[in-house]
């Protein structure tokens, strides 16, 4: 059953990839490549429970942090063109 759920989750991932390769626009590749994290923190779980190894959990978790945090970076340096803050931006203003 299982192993069902893991064959039909790398069939979305394989999906997702021609989602990202694809396009159109940036948007849709980003989150392709988000939702594709998504998946990958799905088969990690369900691959630690077919082998009876709960520790993978932690690392399911991890990534998805990891994956949440990559996305957010991406979207805001499209839509910024930077990461850091800009003059106008500073909360003191005095930078």
């Amino acid at each position: 059953m299982f192993a069902a759920a893991m064959a039909g989750v790398a069939v979305t991932m394989l999906l997702l990839l021609i989602r990202a390769l694809l396009g159109p626009t940036v948007y849709d590749r980003i989150l392709a490549v988000n939702v594709f994290g998504t998946k990958t923190v799905l088969l990690i779980a369900v691959l630690g429970f077919l082998d009876g190894r709960p520790e993978f959990l932690d690392v399911a978790l991890v990534y998805a942090l990891i994956n949440f945090i990559g996305t957010v970076a991406v979207l805001k340096f499209m839509q910024y063109g930077d990461l850091g803050w800009g003059e106008s931006d500073h909360p003191d203003g005095d930078v």
